[in-house]
């Protein structure tokens, strides 16, 4: 193979980056500093062990700035590519170049590799590939996709429903009856159940191109692992090729549009877990994949000798996100999947280490989190913080924009802890009821600036907080050290599966609660995939790397569990019916008269208050009225009862302004509670156990 110096005497602009198609030819461009020499190797094929071509990119010609550019007439789409790049070796300035390494584009819009989920034919475990026809190559794409039908949804993000789930693993297991299981074909099949479930936002775990194989390179058991949920992204711009069926010129970008193209036109928003606080080249002798080797010190948080990354993250590294050019970069990306795949928002994986200075310290005003915030294109999407760091900094309730709304962990743990019953918890799940005004009744926020949960992929499903006291993570191969040991979880009796009815009634009943309140919230809900049905991980609260049925959606369990089914769809065609339950404002506790305020408290036994410090159980009525939700139109009362204690509680029901009387609209017992009137109505709730009712 010949090298060739390439020159053109008038070559387009460096803008944009990546491998952009042309009338003849295509241009191709990169960010490196720091680098001396670069050279571009062109494929024909992604099992190619030697590039077809090789350019090498001269600085007096193909270097503008920091950009280096190529316009190659004889390139076309189909083909693949990477780099290589030379530079400094100065070890206390964290330079990495090697001319031996190729380097994946960080813009490249689809990565070759292996064609199938867990495949590593020809790799040998322990040795990096730098290397051969086993590297990931860049496929030069032309986008001509078909967008007729699609829609702009735009959900209001105080009427949604987010439903959280994987990929691969919400169709993978033979259950799904599955004619594409693990892809976005397969997800495509199941728009049937998020429909009747009343789903409006589905979630995905991280899709884009990220490396399952990563653990061959450790030694013993785990070779045998694989990343299964993706939080070690390899490039930011193109969708993970293993959750397509084809994947080898590109296609999995045709599919993964497909499937955002089949939820829209079923009314479903999709919005994407993104992981810009690492990547998958890990720490200091991990594998090199593209910025290590581009420009190292740039992308990544160095300590001052240059030897080591600084790690927020506890995955090796942590992405330099307040880098003017790694700024330019997340926005970038943020923009593609808006504009070009039309995703309907972000999910940001460890958020806070975007709040970080480039050396680590913690910004009162982070640029890049206010550019993605007040960026034009992406202002009409949702995008959502979580609001911690593996360093120990939490900004739950202080995350540093007012326009990003945050996964609330508090709301979690305390909603938890209330369903396991005692006393002197009222106050604190009132608070999270009512949309944690204790963390986000500010100027300018909203309840829903709080996303409600209480599972998510981390930490125990629904089914197992109700099932094990402790974690269940041998399976990792990490002896049980993995993993959060404070799980706010109640085994109800017994440590995992069991066949004593009073217990499967009990935890039947808590998962109901648990599920009702996270519906009766103000703020956003967010479901785990597979909660409304029973999912259980077999007690594993950091199934990350377990794909097999511990992480695997079992379908078998909609049927077997069809009454837990049904009464999550209730809570969410209840909750969709009432604005009430999706205020736009705090609630204030009084209006104008003060006769029948936005809401109102109620403890047992016609007690005017609750007894915040010792009680068990409380009431509330919300006030339907427009005037107080901000709907168009006023909506029902509500009167909501929760009662955590052992015993029966009497609730007095509270008079109307209109005289309407209270109607039930559902309860968590196994049998409806039953109204009886002694001069007024009066309803006793079950222990363990809430009621809903409603008035006009």
């Amino acid at each position: 193979m010949k090298k060739k110096e390439h020159v053109i005497p008038s070559a387009p602009v460096p803008v944009p980056y990546g491998a952009r198609v042309m009338e003849q030819g295509v241009h191709f461009s990169i960010f490196s500093r720091h680098a001396t020499r670069v050279w571009l190797l062109l494929f024909d094929h992604a099992e190619d062990e030697a590039p077809r071509e090789e350019f090498e990119l001269l600085p007096d010609r193909n270097r503008l700035g920091d950009l280096w550019h190529l316009h190659v007439p004889t390139a076309r789409a189909g083909q693949c590519y990477v780099y290589r790049m030379d530079g400094p070796r100065d070890g206390a300035a964290g330079h990495a170049f090697d001319p031996a390494q190729w380097l994946l584009d960080p813009y490249a819009l689809a990565v070759t590799g292996q064609k199938k989920w867990g495949a590593h034919e020809g790799i040998v475990p322990g040795k990096p590939v730098k290397s051969g026809r086993h590297f990931p190559k860049g496929v030069i794409l032309k986008d001509n996709f078909d967008w007729t039908g699609d829609r702009t949804l735009r959900v209001p993000l105080n009427e949604s429903v987010i439903y959280e789930a994987s990929v691969r693993g919400y169709t993978a297991h033979p259950s799904a009856d599955s004619a594409h299981p693990g892809t976005y074909r397969g997800l495509i099949g199941k728009i049937p159940h998020l429909q009747e479930l009343g789903v409006t936002t589905l979630e995905l775990l991280p899709a884009q191109e990220f490396n399952e194989m990563e653990f061959l390179w450790e030694d013993g058991a785990r070779r045998n692992l694989r990343n299964f949920w993706g939080y070690s992204t390899l490039a930011f711009f193109a969708p993970n090729g293993r959750f397509a069926c084809a994947n080898q010129r590109g296609e999995q970008v045709r599919e993964f549009k497909e499937m955002v193209l089949a939820m829209h036109k079923a009314g479903i928003e999709v919005i994407l877990d993104v992981v810009f606080n690492h990547t998958a080249e890990g720490g200091m002798g991990g594998q090199t994949f593209s910025f290590r080797g581009i420009d190292n010190p740039i992308y990544y948080m160095m300590e001052e000798d240059g030897k080591r990354y600084k790690n927020y993250t506890g995955c090796g590294n942590t992405v330099n996100g307040n880098h003017p050019v790694v700024r330019d970069f997340i926005l970038h990306c943020l923009r593609y999947w808006v504009l070009d795949m039309r995703v309907d928002g972000f999910r940001f994986d460890l958020a806070t280490i975007l709040a970080r200075g480039r050396n680590g310290e913690l910004l009162a005003n982070p640029p890049v989190i206010e550019q993605i915030a007040d960026d034009p294109v992406l202002r009409g999407v949702k995008i959502i913080a979580e609001a911690w760091d593996a360093a120990g900094a939490y900004q739950v309730g202080s995350f540093p924009n007012e326009r990003w709304s945050e996964w609330n962990g508090k709301y979690r743990d305390d909603v938890r802890d209330f369903w396991r019953g005692g006393p002197g918890q009222l106050s604190t799940f009132a608070t999270r009821v009512c949309g944690s005004p204790d963390l986000y009744d500010r100027s300018g926020q909203a309840p829903h600036k709080s996303v409600n949960y209480i599972a998510s992929h981390d930490g125990f499903t629904i089914a197992d907080i109700v099932s094990y006291n402790e974690k269940h993570n041998l399976a990792n191969c990490e002896d049980n050290r993995d993993g959060d040991n404070h799980n706010h979880s109640d085994n109800c009796g017994r440590e995992g599966p069991t066949d004593d009815p009073a217990i499967l009634a009990r935890r039947l009943r808590r998962q109901k609660n648990l599920i009702a309140t996270l519906f009766l919230s103000q703020g956003v809900p967010m479901l785990l995939g597979g909660d409304e049905f029973g999912r259980t991980q077999q007690g594993s609260n950091n199934a990350y790397c377990q794909d097999n049925e511990i992480s695997w959606v079992d379908w078998n369990l909609l049927r077997k569990n069809r009454a837990l089914y049904d009464f999550t769809r209730q809570a969410i065609e209840f909750r969709k019916a009432h604005p009430a339950l999706w205020r736009t404002s705090f609630f204030k506790g009084k209006d104008k008269a003060g006769d029948f305020p936005d809401i109102r408290w109620y403890g047992p036994d016609g007690a005017p208050q609750p007894d915040w410090e010792k009680g068990v159980a409380f009431a509330c009525r919300i006030d339907g009225r427009g005037e107080h939700t901000g709907a168009d139109g006023d909506d029902d009362h509500l009167f909501l009862i929760f009662n955590n204690g052992e015993e029966p509680q009497v609730f007095e029901l509270p008079p109307n302004d209109s005289g309407a009387p209270w109607t039930f609209a559902f309860s968590s017992q196994e049998k409806d509670p039953v109204v009886r009137t002694k001069g007024r109505p009066v309803v006793e709730v079950e222990g363990q156990s809430l009621a809903v009712f409603v008035s006009r």
